[in-house]
């Protein structure tokens, strides 16, 4: 020892979240709380950033899920991937889940039981990637994270606004890809979600192409120069 102070370096709020976020995920990896803990081959906690604008939301892991441990990676999963290309996203800048964390025998559909014993990892979930907006993918989805609110074929491309959040509900890519009519039905829903982003989001500062001319005398005092960017409207941020 050298007799210098050197202390750890605090963790960002974002690292934070990603620590807690790992511990969210090993919990879920070895948890026992449903039956589904017998048949499963791994649990799928979700992945993506923390935080992210987008939360992606389905119903349970699938086969390729079960056997990759990874949410959306079979054929619902490439057509995910399109669907986000088409709207200017990738699967790296979204957070994507399920509302089981693992696959049901034979992908049946999910009990309430198991929906309930896997709630509270959602919630925690969401809680640290503060989204603002949510896909929820499916009618088992959709019941329960907008109980109520009525059926997929009626409400989905809707907002309901939570918390501040914008959810919206859309038909999951496993449907479309059984049924070729929801297809453009599901590309306009996230089309709404890219509008909606670009209404919500800020517009990237204009980018000056040449340096500012320096009048006669030196310019602006420093005080000078802030009063005049205050009193232009051009310089202040704006919302697309």
């Amino acid at each position: 020892m050298d007799g210098s102070d050197e202390r750890p370096q605090a963790a960002s709020p974002e690292g934070q979240s990603d620590l807690e976020l790992e511990a969210v995920h090993a919990r879920i990896r070895v948890c026992t709380l449903c039956g589904l803990h017998a048949s499963r081959t791994q649990a799928v906690p979700g992945s993506g950033p923390v935080p992210a604008d987008v939360m992606i939301v389905g119903e349970a892991p699938g086969f390729n899920e079960d056997v990759q441990g990874l949410p959306f990676v079979g054929a619902a999963g490439r057509l995910l991937d399109t669907l986000l290309e088409q709207i200017g996203l990738s699967r790296q800048q979204v957070f994507i889940t399920n509302i089981l964390k693992c696959r049901p025998p034979q992908n049946r559909d999910p009990m309430p039981t198991e929906a309930e014993s896997c709630m509270p990892y959602l919630r925690h979930q969401f809680r640290l990637i503060r989204p603002k907006a949510v896909l929820v993918l499916g009618r088992h989805a959709l019941e329960r994270m907008l109980p109520g609110v009525g059926s997929i074929s009626r409400v989905h491309g809707e907002f309901f606004m939570r918390g501040g959040v914008a959810f919206m509900p859309c038909y999951h890519p496993a449907a479309a890809l059984h049924n070729g009519g929801l297809l453009n039905d599901l590309q306009r829903d996230f089309d709404r979600v890219r509008s909606y982003l670009d209404r919500l989001l800020p517009a990237p500062e204009p980018v000056s192409t040449a340096p500012e001319p320096i009048p006669p005398g030196g310019g602006q005092t420093p005080a000078a120069e802030t009063e005049a960017a205050a009193a232009d409207p051009t310089e202040q941020l704006t919302l697309l």
